[in-house]
C-alpha cells in the first residue's frame, strides 16, 4: 500500500477523532480506512491507537508514528511545491494555540491582532485552559506555557520572562499590618495560585534565595480571580507585574516586600517539531520572540 496515503489516513484518523470522521474527510470508505490503519500498525509492529466506544487515543507508539507521519506529509508537500513558489509563499492555514486565560487575555491579543493584519489568510484557533495540553491528542500546533519546570523531553523555544509582584490593598495592610520580612507572611491571608506555589513562595534578595511559608483561605487556578480578591482587600497575592503595575501606579494596590524579588517564570513556545512546521506557525513564533522581549512582563 502507498505509505504516503497510509500516513495521510492515519493523521486524519487522529485529527478527526474517529475512523468514520477520517473516511468522511478523505471521501473514502470506512473499510479502506480500517485497512490503511491495519497496515500502519503492521509496519510499526505495534498498536497505534487505544479504541473505546467514546474516543480514540494514541498509544506511545502511536504518538511517535503521528509525529513521523506529519513530518512525512510536510516533506511530501514541500517536494511537490516548486521552489520559486515557496519563496514567494505567504503564511496561510490554521494555527491551533493552547494557553492559559492570563496569556490569552493579557499577553497575546496585540501580537495576534498585528499578525492577522499582516497575514489575513491565517486563522488563529485559541484553546484556553490552565491545564497542560497534550499537543498530539488535542491537535495543538503551539502551546504557550509559563513555568520553571519545563519537561526536558518536549521541544520548546524561550520567549521571555514573566515577573511577579507581591501586592495588597492599603486597606488590608492597615488592618493586618505591613510585612517587613518574608517570614511575616505566615501571619497573613495569602491568596494563592492553585497550580504552583501553594504553600511556599520563593524570593531572592541580594542574589540569595529566600523561601516563605504561606497559607490562606482562597486559591484558584486563574490569576484574574485572585486579583479580584486582592482588590477587595481579602489578602496578599503574587500577581504578574504586567497586570498589576498599572494598579500600583494608580495607588489601587501597594507592593509588599519591595526589597524581595519574587522568582520569575519563563515563558515558552512549545510545539511538536522544529523541522516540519507550517510557514504560518514558523512565522508566528518568529514574531512572538521580539514581542515578548519588548513586553514589560
Amino acid at each position: 500500500m502507498d505509505r504516503i496515503k497510509a500516513a495521510e489516513v492515519f493523521v486524519s484518523i487522529v485529527e478527526q477523532g474517529s475512523l468514520v470522521g477520517a473516511a468522511q474527510a478523505l471521501d473514502m470508505s470506512r473499510s479502506m480506512v480500517t485497512r490503511y490503519l491495519a497496515e500502519m500498525e503492521s509496519w510499526a509492529n505495534a498498536q497505534l491507537l487505544h479504541r473505546s466506544t467514546r474516543k480514540l487515543t494514541l498509544t506511545a507508539a502511536g504518538e511517535k508514528a503521528f509525529i513521523s507521519c506529519r513530518s512525512m506529509l510536510d516533506v511530501a508537500k514541500e517536494v511537490a511545491t516548486p521552489l520559486a513558489q515557496d519563496v514567494i509563499a505567504q503564511p496561510e492555514g490554521t494555527i491551533r494555540i493552547a494557553c492559559s486565560q492570563f496569556v490569552a487575555a493579557d499577553l497575546l491579543p496585540k501580537s495576534i491582532d498585528a499578525f492577522l493584519d499582516d497575514y489575513p489568510k491565517v486563522r488563529i484557533d485559541l484553546h484556553i485552559s490552565n491545564q497542560v495540553t497534550h499537543l498530539v491528542e488535542d491537535r495543538i500546533d503551539l502551546a504557550i506555557r509559563i513555568t520553571n519546570e519545563l519537561d526536558p523531553n518536549i521541544i520548546a523555544r524561550p520567549l521571555g520572562i514573566c515577573r511577579s509582584v507581591l501586592c495588597a490593598t492599603e486597606d488590608y495592610l492597615k488592618r493586618h499590618g505591613y510585612p517587613v520580612y518574608p517570614d511575616d507572611l505566615a501571619k497573613h491571608n495569602c491568596i494563592m495560585y492553585s497550580n504552583f506555589g501553594k504553600s511556599l513562595w520563593h524570593f531572592t534578595k541580594d542574589g540569595q534565595p529566600v523561601v516563605a511559608m504561606v497559607s490562606g483561605n482562597y486559591s484558584a487556578n486563574e490569576s484574574s480571580l485572585l486579583l479580584q480578591a486582592v482588590l477587595k482587600g481579602r489578602g496578599i497575592s503574587l500577581q504578574p507585574r504586567h497586570t498589576v503595575q498599572p494598579l500600583i501606579d494608580a495607588k489601587k494596590l501597594l507592593q509588599v516586600l519591595p526589597n524581595y524579588e519574587p522568582v520569575a517564570l519563563g515563558i515558552y513556545a512549545v510545539y511538536r517539531s522544529r523541522k516540519h512546521q507550517s510557514l504560518a506557525l514558523r512565522t508566528f513564533i518568529d514574531r512572538l520572540v521580539p514581542y515578548f522581549e519588548n513586553l514589560a512582563t
